[in-house]
């Protein structure tokens, strides 16, 4: 009896401090952290070689916010949510396995993107990429939800939050590395070699996680006698969301503010090597980057004062984010028009930095709105709208919108669209052109993709609006005041 006291003893310890050693959690949240840098190095890469990449395959900037936006974002968000439901019923350390593996593939692959002949049959380089964004889209949609449940089951609740908060980390430590890698192999190499660099060790390292990674009992660190909770449907979730005007509200602002920022974040490296005439690399590093860490910290500061100011003012979780994307505007138009790159720098890294206070604000909202049952589903409809809309729609918007200004300016000089496409006023090709095309370039070539930057900056007033539409809303829908 004694001995058996003891075994449940050392079981219930082990569920309060989680599955395996410390050291061991330690090795599996490291390599957590390791793939979803991982997820954002591989999607983020094709917006940080964009420079070159554009002009060498002859595409259009509406097919580039087609293949950085809609063409990933699709099946992504799409595929996901199955991806997540099975998750909680399948080995999760195969699925991460599988994706790791597919979307590794598949940014490698993208390296390789040209025409192919088949028979009669010609596909273009454009085309190929697209697929192979899908399969990168499909594969990452398979990491975070299998992901955070892992982290759920070898961490006890009362280090989950710090776990969860290393594993975010990736985001914010992925766009960086996507930059200071991708920007500088594509200087010193080209644009291919830089989906091979960053690509291919996926394969590798989905092999060693598989291999050292052990699956958990499912709800390994869940109190005793803990019951599997009921999932609601996504009707009664509805239901019950149709009575909270402002979820609705928030979500159009998170939904919005996602459509400006992916828009803006996948031309940000064109536009700067287009207006300043800078290389791939440098606008990588020199501005990308630590736009990246501004934003990073700004999304930390502002979620804190937010929820520091929480208690006493419950609406400051709507307008602060009001406020901050608000303020955005002005900083980002003045980098977005000024002749100098410091001063486009400073803009981008301030505007970044007020931003992003939205991001805490979304999930608060989200969650504190609803009943406990619903909160789950409550996060889906809001990340799936605003991934859908946001992620989907936002640069291909931006990239239509520079090519209308492009073939509208082009006209105004006197010049037909089929004398003269964007890609011939390319540096590297531009002295091919007569004087009078050349001019026409350097009237248009970076200036139709800098005013649709303006415009889309500017609809951060929309996402402003909506925050503060919210507020006015919370004192009657919050339900968790806590």
């Amino acid at each position: 009896m004694t001995a058996a006291t003891a075994s449940e003893e050392g079981e219930a310890q082990s569920k309060v401090t989680g599955f395996g050693t410390k050291r061991y959690r330690t090795y599996v949240l490291s390599a957590l952290t390791l793939i979803y840098i991982m997820n954002f190095v591989d999607r983020g890469l094709l917006a940080v070689v964009g420079p070159d990449l554009v002009p060498e395959l002859g595409i259009s900037d509406t097919q580039f916010g087609l293949l950085t936006g809609f063409g990933f974002a699709l099946l992504y968000t799409i595929v996901g949510i199955p991806l997540a439901r099975f998750a909680d019923r399948a080995n999760r350390v195969w699925i991460m396995t599988v994706c790791v593996a597919l979307w590794s593939l598949m940014t490698a692959l993208c390296g390789l993107a040209t025409d192919v002949t088949i028979g009669s049959l010609t596909i273009g380089a454009f085309w190929i990429l697209l697929m192979c964004r899908v399969g990168v889209g499909i594969g990452e949609a398979g990491c975070t939800p299998p992901a955070n449940s892992l982290i759920a089951d070898y961490y006890a609740p009362r280090d989950r939050s710090q776990a969860l908060g290393v594993y975010a980390m990736g985001v914010t430590l992925g766009t960086m590395f996507a930059n200071l890698i991708g920007g500088w192999v594509t200087d010193a190499f080209d644009w291919r070699t830089a989906f091979f660099v960053v690509g291919l060790p996926g394969l590798l390292i989905a092999i060693v996680f598989k291999l050292t990674v052990k699956e958990p009992p499912r709800g390994y660190t869940d109190p005793a006698g803990t019951q599997s909770k009921e999932q609601v449907s996504l009707k009664e979730a509805i239901r019950e969301l149709t009575t909270k005007p402002a979820f609705w509200y928030m979500t159009a602002g998170a939904t919005v503010a996602a459509f400006c920022g992916y828009g803006i974040s996948s031309f940000q490296s064109i536009f700067l090597v287009r207006a300043h005439e800078i290389t791939t690399g440098q606008a990588a590093i020199w501005i990308n980057t630590p736009v990246s860490l501004s934003s990073a910290i700004g999304t930390f500061a502002c979620g804190w004062l937010a929820t520091k100011i929480y208690q006493k003012h419950p609406g400051a979780i709507a307008w602060v984010p009001a406020i901050g994307l608000a303020l955005s505007i002005p900083f980002y138009i003045f980098a977005f028009t000024t002749q100098s790159l410091v001063f486009a720098a400073f803009g981008l890294i301030v505007g970044g930095f007020v931003k992003y206070g939205y991001l805490a604000a979304q999930y608060t909202i989200g969650q504190g709105v609803v009943s406990m049952r619903v909160r789950a589903m409550a996060t889906a409809v809001l990340l799936f709208v605003a991934n859908l809309i946001g992620y989907g729609f936002g640069p291909l918007f931006i990239g239509a919108i520079s090519d209308i200004f492009f073939v509208s300016g082009v006209a105004e000089l006197g010049v037909t669209a089929g004398e003269l496409s964007r890609n011939q006023c390319h540096p590297t090709v531009i002295s091919a052109l007569s004087n009078n095309l050349q001019n026409v370039c350097g009237e248009v070539y970076s200036q139709s993709l800098q005013s649709a930057m303006v415009i889309m900056a500017a609809l951060y007033a929309a996402s402003s609006l909506f925050f503060v539409l919210t507020w006015r809303r919370l004192d009657k829908d919050m339900v968790d005041r806590n």
